[in-house]
């Protein structure tokens, strides 16, 4: 954009662009006061013609349409003029031949008719669409299946159906799939709406193409040999009967052990032989079939047979109560050659219940301990721990026994008194008593904080007194609690002391 203000005070704009609209404001200021105006600038597209027409050679008595598309600003209509010779067309003239029309793009093709079916092609015909005064230049065919994210274009025969043609060929069609097939007509204006589509066929059985894949071995009990694969999709099944063929040999021998799987959902086949040594390699392939015939294999690959369940119970198992609600449990593990443990589980019962009611805490890896929670307080516990992999759990240890805390005295301190000295508070409280099954009292704790404060400070004192530092000026919060191998006991009543150290 160029702007330029001119002599009279006129602001000029050269070569404007839609980013020139606005709004501009014009003011003029002297001695004797100011005035100004508003001036509102909008931009328009320029019209240009996309479609022109073209030399055009035809005989004597028929007729033809001549396209003309213009490209316009869509706020603005836009007008057609059309001249012959140099003079205005006039359309109204009576006994006239000429005839303004307004092309649209093609309406749909009419009944698409399937005529013949093979596993992979479909031969296909309609009715041509209306070329709303635009020659059709060109159809295109869609399908749609089970299988596809809505219609999709397919390959055809020929590759280019051009718009005077009313058949074609759609190609590379899977096997044994449902279709429905529609058409779409094109002409220079645009495309036209889709035909409705053909009636659904399904196309013939053929021999599978599609081989299984990530072939893998699995976990398994020990002679096990688990192998494992990715199931083909129906839509790659090319038809019924379909299932997988397992076949499996030892490393470095020459025939094949095959096994057939009937499912065409299966993703794993297990071989038991009770001969067959654990971590044994073997060369593994996958194949397929149907009612039509044998399909390819996978690629070989090599797996091992499982190694099996660990076989060794844990040593030197240890039970320990920490609270009214925990016990800490530390054992070692046996290392051995074969059944290496993905993990250790501890079963953990009740004295007053049956062992059947056991509940199990697991872990992951080669730890050695692990906290059990969530107790019943002055409760005696058994338990044992094993080890476990994919291929299931190993021999439990020898039972243990550990006893949880009894609860902490229910009885808060009370009586509680203080004297202040300066920068610091004397208190004295009433000793605890705890009930016959709650725990012995061990101490005492002092929590205080300053007022608007969530963090505190604690004291811990063996006996019912304390004294307590006040170092910063406001009011301090200060409660007692007795304290005992099950925990802390309930908390006292809250004092407020102010505090006026500088």
């Amino acid at each position: 954009m160029l702007i330029a203000i001119l002599p009279d005070g006129s602001l000029r704009i050269l070569n404007a662009s839609k980013a020139d609209e606005g709004k501009y404001i014009c003011q003029g200021v002297n001695i004797f006061g100011s005035a100004e105006i508003i001036a509102s600038l909008s931009v328009k597209e320029p019209t240009r013609i996309e479609l022109t027409p073209k030399r055009t050679e035809l005989t004597v008595g028929e007729s033809i349409v001549i396209n003309c598309k213009a490209i316009h600003d869509p706020s603005l209509d836009v007008t057609f003029y059309w001249t012959l010779k140099g003079q205005p067309i006039d359309f109204d003239k009576e006994g006239g031949h000429f005839e303004s029309i307004r092309a649209s793009p093609p309406g749909p093709p009419g009944v698409v008719i399937v005529e013949e079916i093979t596993e992979s092609t479909a031969t296909l015909s309609w009715s041509p669409a209306t070329d709303n005064h635009s020659p059709i230049s060109s159809y295109n065919l869609q399908a749609r299946s089970p299988f596809s994210l809505g219609w999709q274009t397919v390959k055809t025969v020929p590759e280019v159906i051009t718009g005077d043609m009313e058949s074609a060929m759609a190609v590379d069609l899977n096997p044994w799939v449902e279709y429905e097939f529609r058409v779409v007509a094109t002409n220079p204006i645009g495309t036209g709406d889709p035909s409705i589509p053909s009636r659904m066929i399904r196309t013939n059985e053929a021999v599978p193409k599609t081989a299984p894949s990530n072939v893998s071995g699995r976990s398994g009990r020990r002679h096990e040999l688990v192998i494992a694969w990715e199931p083909v999709s129906e839509e790659f099944q090319n038809g019924e009967g379909f299932g997988y063929i397992v076949a499996f040999r030892p490393n470095g021998t020459r025939g094949w052990k095959e096994k057939m799987v009937t499912s065409s959902d299966a993703s794993k086949f297990i071989y038991r032989d009770e001969s067959v040594p654990p971590l044994t390699p073997f060369e593994v392939k996958v194949g397929v079939y149907n009612n039509k015939g044998d399909g390819p294999f996978s690629q070989i690959v090599v797996i091992c047979s499982a190694e099996g369940e660990p076989t060794a119970a844990p040593i030197d198992v240890t039970a320990t109560s920490v609270s009214v609600s925990e016990i800490f449990v530390v054992w070692k593990h046996v290392k051995e050659s074969l059944g290496r443990p993905q993990g250790f589980e501890i079963g953990y019962w009740k004295d007053t219940e049956p062992e059947d009611s056991t509940e199990t805490v697991r872990t992951r890896g080669n730890e050695s301990f692990v906290m059990l929670t969530g107790l019943e307080g002055d409760t005696l516990y058994h338990l044992t721990v094993r080890a476990y992999n994919g291929a299931g759990y190993g021999p439990p240890s020898r039972e243990v026994s550990a006893t949880t805390k009894r609860h902490p005295p229910s009885e808060p301190p009370g009586n509680l008194r203080w004297e202040q000295q300066g920068s610091q508070v004397s208190l004295g409280w009433e000793p605890v008593r705890p009930l016959a099954n709650e725990s012995e009292v061990m101490g005492y704790k002092v929590f205080y904080r300053q007022e608007g404060h969530s963090k505190g400070q604690v004291i811990e004192t063996q006996k019912p007194q304390a004294v307590v530092p006040l170092p910063e000026s406001g009011v301090y919060i200060i409660e007692v609690r007795a304290y005992s191998e099950g925990g802390d006991g309930t908390a006292s009543s809250q004092i407020r002391v102010p505090s006026y150290s500088v």
